[in-house]
């Protein structure tokens, strides 16, 4: 039987096609990677199979159409993310040096990536039934929101805010790292950094005051509500 031919449908050799199955659409989404890596952000599916070294009726027996492969290369992406802002973040303690290391790291990876990213970001021809871009930042924020919540509990604080406060930064430093590659990098990823990192601490901040006031978050709140 052939590497990517289908076998009878019995019961046992069901369940070892749906493995290879999985393998499969595995190693062809690392394979359109690739292509979409040296080929840029616009390679066409018969690009892509022939890169993956199948044809292209085989490369559409794992994936219906353009539109699932993005999806699959989506999902992948945004486990590429997070492997890249979590390990930078957990190295520092320092709140303020939480955001500078997310947002530099993020931006390395789509300034290091940016065809990758592209593919993902601005796709306008394929059937979007779900949102990949969504789905990234969901993944990326979550893994921040783990992270923000341990430096919240240790200082005493609601870990409610955690969520929050990731989708935050994940959603502005996107936004901004978008705009940054879509303008050919108007300025140094260093100084787009210490922007963003400046901006974001001005608000976030204020988590890390309330820990020193009597009463906490709310007392916070309350305070600056009146403007006292």
């Amino acid at each position: 039987m052939k590497r990517d031919e289908e076998p009878v449908n019995t019961d046992g050799r069901r369940g070892r096609w749906a493995g290879h199955r999985e393998q499969r659409r595995s190693e062809l989404t690392a394979a359109a990677i690739e292509a979409i890596r040296e080929l840029g952000p616009e390679v066409p599916m018969d690009a892509i199979a022939a890169h993956a070294g199948v044809s292209k009726p085989v490369l559409y027996r794992y994936f219906a159409d353009k539109s699932e492969l993005w999806l699959a290369v989506g999902q992948e992406s945004a486990g590429m993310v997070l492997e890249a802002i979590v390990p930078a973040v957990a190295q520092v303690r320092e709140e303020r040096d939480v955001i500078a290391a997310a947002i530099d790291a993020y931006l390395a990876h789509i300034e290091a990536d940016t065809n990758l990213y592209q593919f993902v970001v601005h796709q306008p021809d394929v059937t979007r039934h779900r949102d990949v871009v969504a789905d990234v930042v969901d993944t990326v924020a979550s893994g921040l929101a783990r992270i923000f919540g341990d430096r919240l509990r240790a200082r005493g604080l609601d870990s409610g805010a955690a969520l929050p406060w990731a989708y935050g930064v994940v959603g502005y430093v996107q936004s901004v790292g978008d705009w940054w590659l879509r303008q050919q990098q108007p300025i140094s990823r260093e100084a787009l950094g210490d922007y963003l990192t400046t901006f974001l601490w001005g608000g976030i901040s204020g988590i890390k005051h309330a820990a020193d006031i009597p009463g906490g978050l709310a007392a916070y709140q309350e305070e600056t509500r009146h403007g006292n």
